[in-house]
Formats: C-alpha cells, structure tokens, sequence
C-alpha cells in the first residue's frame, strides 16, 4: 500500500465522489469501499498513473469506473476515457456497472466487441464520451476512421497481464499510439508478474503500484481440495462433485472448445443441466448461455479459460477444474470465479498421471503444496430420469447430499479432517500456505452399488443442447 495512504476511508463520500454517484451506489447497497477502492480511487481522482493489483472479486472495477465518472466532462464531445478489456463477456461486465452509475452525470458510454453487427456501434460512437472494448473491434473502429482517441483523457486496461501479453500487446500498442501522450493510464489486475511492470512502465508516467494484501481476516476464504484420478473414473467424479452441489451454480473447466462442448453434450445426455461458454457460439448463444446461467435455469456452466477472465457471478459457490489450464496464472482466474465480495467460495481440481509434471510445476509458482486425495468415489453412469421432487418419498429418496456429503458441510467435516481452506491471494489466490493438510482419504460415502440421485428433467433440454442449435452452430 502507498504510504501516503494512511487510514482507508469507510465511506464513498470520504473519497470526494459526487452525491449523486453515491446516491447510485447506495441504492445498489454499495455503502463501504473496498480496500482497493478506498487505495485506488483518491490517486485516480489526482491524476496519478496507477498499477492496482488485487484478487478477482475485490471491487477493481468500480476502482476505475468512478474516477472515470467524475473525471469525464458530459459538456464536452469526444470520448474522454477508453476502458480496454480482453473478452466480450468482461465489456459487458464493465459496460453494466457504468450504465448503472452514470445516469446523474449525463455521460453516455458504449461498448465495442466483436460478434455483433457494427451497425449500433457506429451509431452510438459520436455521442459517447466512455469506451469499453476489445482491442480488436476497437482497433477496427480506429482503422475505419469510425473513432478518435485524440480527446482521451483516461486510458484504462484492465486485466492487464493479458492486455500487455504476446496475443494482446501488438493491438494494444496500435491503440495506445492513438491516444494523446497527456493521457492519465491506468492497469488493473489480480496477477502482477514482474514481465507486467517493466512493459507497462513504458506506457505509464511514474505509477504509484497498488497491492492489496488478500492476508487479512476480511477476505473470502476458498477452500481447495485436489483429487488424484483415474482417467476412466474422471466422468463418473465429475458427476458425484455435481450432486454434492445439486442446483447450485457450478462452473467445470476444461482445456479447449471441442472438449467443452463434448463434455457439456454428455451432461446433458446424463439429464445435468448445463451448458458450454467457448469461442465457437455466437454473440447471441453467449449472451443467452450467460443470462441462464446467472438466472439459475442453468446451474452448470461449462467453459474454457474465456470465462475466467471477468465473469462476475457472484454466486458461484464451487469451481472444478476438470482439466488444468495452460499456466498457474490461468489456475488463479480460474480460480477467482468463486468466493467472490467475501462469500466463501469451493476450488476443486481432478487430476490424472499425466497431470502430475505440469502440477508441480503450478506449486512452485504458486508458492504452495496442497494435499492430493486419492478419489475413491463411485458413480453409475447411466442417464438419470426425472422425479417428483414435491412428493414426501422423493424428498427423501433422492437429494444428493443424503447419499454423498457436500465437503463443505459442517458433518463431512465432522467424519474427516477438513481440507485446506487457502486465502485468495494477488498475484494468485494461493499464495499462502496451506493451514492444514488433510488427512481424509476422499472416501465417497456413497454404497458402491447405489444408483444415482434422479435429478428432474425439467421437460426440455435447453436450446443450446438441442441438435437443431448444433446444426445451426456448425452451418456458421
């Protein structure tokens, strides 16, 4: 932390934002800064270049969003601040908390990102003074001569490890070039690695480096549990982990969009309602598998590392890693996903033999050794058929935790020793050591040859699994 930050202010009008903006958030229920929000935003306000490092979940959004909203003048014409972001589902993300606060300024902002017809974009620019993009559907617009950064005030890029990495920076750079060298700039990120710091000092006029110890008492807990399996015992785990969170959002990942998608046809064909976030849908299938999935009529979200970056569901209670990501950096987005705004959050990882090098290799990164059970689960995987849950049998019969104990229940810690609860960290949620090692041999308590809990149906199967959106999906 800065040390010309002394105390943190407990109150949004301590830190000089306009009633009106405070108004906004109080309505929301926003009442008490974050820490990197009550950090960040009084550097911001003086115009300072700020780094701010925090873990996902922590408030950075609105880190940047309301100095943008104080700085920016509704009197004056042009885009005043451009806010960069890596995926669609983020600009979005971003774009709503803005629409939400921006009413009493009488600014107006727009989002550029690809998959959607240029057409409400080109109409919106000229009146906008906020901009929220891709840097591929933003670099388009400045090609086309659609849009100007000459009147850029604020520059923001957020995640900005992967902003200012090998698949981003090349655009970025093109962008940044258009924007006046006056501009104020901003990074925001929940990793910081020192490749980060050095590129970015070359965009940056002496940053003041923000970073949020995730240490103290206040911040969400997640708890970690690594499971050693068996690659033909991989499907049947994934499906006893999903009935342990019966109808609770559940985000499983996976390594690549085929797989994804094929994993996501199986759940379904097993009666899981779930569906696939990956590269392949439309803007549109996007935007509908999201909206279900926050909704609650899709539990089970299916992803590729494009839903680890920014997605902010906030009641996401339980994350599995299916198959492990390319990086530890990637492990830490992933994992962010859950134990958000301070709720305790659940990090489950399956692993097989071959998995064995490439972990170790995240330990180290990570600066930690988690224990790994040895996944002695069982689950018959044999479609399962809808029942009436409103019937006294039915209540009794087929509620999964009855048969297999959720691990974050006070009773399963009761009958074995709790897994390791680890702190979300900065530069990843795992930076500290783990409090305790396990003992517990990840014995399912479920009888070997006990059938599945039936979990209803709900009539359909959702657009996304019929074969008609797959065949339109191919068609495209």
């Amino acid at each position: 932390m800065p040390s010309s930050i002394q105390t943190r202010a407990d109150t949004f009008s301590l830190l000089k934002i306009q009633p009106g903006l405070v108004q906004a958030l109080n309505a929301r229920g926003i009442v008490t800064p974050t820490p990197i929000q009550a950090d960040v935003i009084p550097l911001l306000l003086e115009g300072r270049d700020v780094m701010g490092q925090a873990r996902t979940g922590s408030g950075k959004t609105l880190a940047f969003a309301l100095p943008i909203l104080e700085r920016c003048d509704p009197a004056r014409q042009g885009i005043q601040a451009l806010v960069l972001v890596p995926t669609r589902e983020l600009a979005i993300q971003v774009g709503g908390v803005i629409a939400q606060l921006a009413g009493s300024t009488r600014l107006r902002h727009t989002l550029l990102y690809g998959g959607r017809s240029l057409g409400p974009e080109l109409r919106a620019l000229p009146a906008a003074h906020i901009v929220i993009g891709t840097p591929g559907r933003t670099l388009d617009h400045l090609r086309q001569g659609n849009l100007s950064l000459k009147h850029v005030r604020i520059l923001v890029l957020d995640e900005g490890d992967e902003m200012l990495d090998r698949g981003f920076a090349p655009d970025v750079e093109r962008i940044i070039a258009h924007t006046p060298a006056t501009r104020q700039t901003a990074l925001f990120s929940a990793t910081l690695p020192e490749w980060v710091a050095s590129t970015a000092a070359k965009h940056l006029k002496s940053p003041v480096t923000v970073s949020v110890d995730a240490g103290t008492t206040s911040a969400p807990e997640i708890e970690h549990v690594v499971y050693d399996v068996e690659p033909s015992a991989k499907m049947g785990a994934l499906m006893t982990l999903l009935d342990r969170h019966h109808n609770q959002p559940v985000i499983v990942f996976g390594r690549t969009k085929h797989g994804v998608k094929k994993l996501s046809q199986r759940l379904v064909e097993q009666g899981y309602s779930s569906a696939a976030l990956q590269g392949n849908l439309s803007q549109n299938a996007r935007e509908r598998v999201m909206s279900d999935f926050r909704a609650g009529r899709v539990p089970i979200l299916l992803a590729t590392n494009v839903a680890a970056r920014g997605l902010d569901v906030q009641d996401v209670g339980c994350v599995i890693n299916y198959e492990l990501p390319e990086s530890a950096e990637w492990f830490t987005h992933r994992v962010g996903r859950t134990g958000r705004m301070g709720r305790y959050g659940q990090a489950i990882t399956l692993l097989t033999a071959e998995d064995s090098g490439k972990w170790r290799q995240f330990e180290r990164a990570l600066g930690l050794r988690l224990p790994r059970l040895a996944w002695a689960g069982s689950h018959v995987d044999s479609p399962r058929m809808p029942h009436d849950s409103s019937s006294p049998s039915a209540r009794v019969a087929s509620p999964s935790a009855r048969l297999a104990p959720r691990i974050a229940s006070p009773s399963a810690r009761l009958a074995a020793p709790s897994v390791p609860r680890v702190s979300q960290g900065l530069a990843a949620p795992l930076t500290q050591s783990a409090r305790a090692a396990a003992s517990a041999d990840g014995r399912d308590a479920r009888p070997t040859n006990a059938r599945p809990p039936r979990r209803p149906n709900r009539g359909r199967k959702p657009w996304y699994a019929s074969g008609a959106a797959r065949r339109r999906e191919s068609a495209a």
